[in-house]
């Protein structure tokens, strides 16, 4: 499963039947017939359905030379406080 960054780009929204479709330019179509839709703040997020556990474990291997936090938390020193 490569992954290729696409510019962000302009999809056309439409009706279809009583649902609301949108049509993805090239360089954001899936593969298959089936994603995963949620809601994320004010947005909506587009996941491709991995069903078969094994090339769901694959994929997230693809991560594991990628550090979590890569340049460090950017964390404040915790403020001294009063003990009772």
């Amino acid at each position: 499963m490569a992954r290729v960054k696409a510019k962000p780009s302009l999809a056309t929204v439409f009706r279809n039947g009583g649902s609301q479709a949108v049509r993805l330019p090239r360089e954001f179509q899936f593969e298959g017939d089936r994603v995963r839709v949620r809601r994320v703040g004010r947005g909506v997020l587009l996941e491709p359905l991995i069903t078969d556990p094994a090339e769901w474990f694959a994929a997230l291997d693809a991560f594991a030379g990628e550090p979590l936090l890569s340049e460090g938390r950017a964390q404040p020193k915790t403020p001294r406080r009063k003990i009772f």
